[in-house]
């Protein structure tokens, strides 16, 4: 067994297995985002090139919106919204209901998007359906239990922003948060194949293609259609204590606890499950993150590392509570699930283990990573550098 280290700079430690040290005990994840914050032109530069693309998107407007946002309540993507408003956009917000709203995430929305006059579209997902397949990648034993919830969010975006004549999507991914996410813990989201792969294995077979989806061709498709995903916030002087300044003073936006935490399955999984059954705290992906960025110091991230992941075991009694009974899972069979052995998403087919679908999505994707490091503005980047 790998003896336990840390690395000296960020927080990152060998609960990634992938990690890689130097001499000097700084990990290959704090190297690979230094190189990256090196090769990107100067911030200034990076924020006039938005604003001459704002401005053209806005002289171009043929219809109502300028944009589409997906948004959740959540940090990064309402101050984005607030954002494009402070410059005269018109974003269509679209939401994604998948049956695990918290309430202050709906409250969030609220506050923020009537008072900017922001058209919202919510999607709510077929909970029957959504429901098996959240259970089948339970009953798969892998690391992302998000990737149902971030597959169907990019699907559903593209298909309003199509229908909608739009040919600009910003998100809220961005390296000052979301340098660091280790591969072990988090595949692409894109992965249509893996999905069914699992849910053909473990779920009770209901009709999957009802779920909203993007497979390798319209993915493909989509790039070359016009449609172009811009990651905004990396093209700002983005602080993510400032950010929750200004939407807490301008709209009373309530902090929600920690990353992604507006929604409560997001919040049990990370908080809960993740340590327990995989030995994984993707608050060291999150803190570190930070530390290289210069948002926060070592020593802060080190005693946020001290606190539980669930410092409110009230709240944790109610999470698990609700988790157990909107899954239908009884303490023991969640207890049993819990102990299964641990498996990676490359246990089961993907894209990226499965012939033919590999020799185009590595062709593809590497071509896409070529683009977006050549025009930082127009990316749509993979929200972890690690690559």
């Amino acid at each position: 067994m790998r003896e336990y280290q840390v690395c000296l700079r960020c927080v990152m430690d060998t609960s990634d297995p992938d990690i890689v040290f130097d001499e000097n005990g700084i990990c290959n994840h704090c190297k690979t985002v230094d190189a990256f914050y090196k090769s990107l032109p100067p911030v200034e530069k990076r924020e006039e090139r938005l604003l001459s693309l704002l401005d053209n998107i806005k002289a171009q407007r043929t219809g109502k919106y300028d944009c589409v946002v997906g948004v959740s309540g959540g940090l990064d993507s309402t101050y984005l919204i607030h954002y494009l408003k402070e410059h005269g956009m018109n974003p269509l917000a679209v939401h994604i209901d998948n049956g695990w709203n918290t309430e202050t995430s709906v409250l969030n929305l609220d506050r923020v998007l009537k008072p900017l006059k922001v058209d919202l579209e919510t999607v709510v997902l077929e909970w029957e359906l959504f429901r098996d397949l959240q259970l089948a990648f339970l009953k798969a034993s892998v690391p992302d239990l998000e990737i149902p919830t971030d597959h169907s969010l990019r699907a559903v975006i593209n298909d309003i922003a199509k229908k909608n004549k739009v040919a600009f999507i910003f998100n809220g991914t961005n390296f000052n948060t979301e340098s660091i996410l280790p591969r072990a813990w988090s595949r692409s989201q894109s992965d249509w194949l893996l999905i069914k792969s699992i849910y053909k294995r473990f779920g009770k077979g209901l009709k999957i293609n009802r779920y909203p989806h993007s497979n390798l061709v319209s993915i493909i498709f989509d790039r070359f259609s016009g449609l172009t995903r811009v990651s905004l916030l990396d093209n700002i002087r983005y602080n993510k204590g400032l950010a929750m300044k200004v939407l807490s003073e301008k709209y009373n936006w309530e902090y929600y606890g920690g990353k992604h935490y507006e929604s409560v399955y997001t919040r049990f999984f990370q908080g809960y499950i993740l340590p327990r059954k995989f030995g994984i705290d993707k608050r060291r992906a999150h803190l570190s993150s930070l530390i290289c960025s210069g948002e926060i110091t070592r020593e802060r991230a080190i005693n946020e590392l001290a606190r539980d992941p669930y410092p409110d075991k009230e709240l944790l009694s109610q999470d698990k509570k609700t988790f157990l009974s909107k899954l239908g899972l009884s303490e023991t069979e969640f207890g049993e699930l819990l102990a299964l052995p641990n498996k990676s998403t490359g246990s089961y087919p993907n894209y990226e283990n499965t012939f033919p679908y590999n020799l185009f999505y590595r062709s593809f994707r590497d071509f896409v990573l070529k683009r977006n490091r050549r025009n930082i503005v127009l990316k749509n980047n993979e929200p972890q550098c690690d690559t």
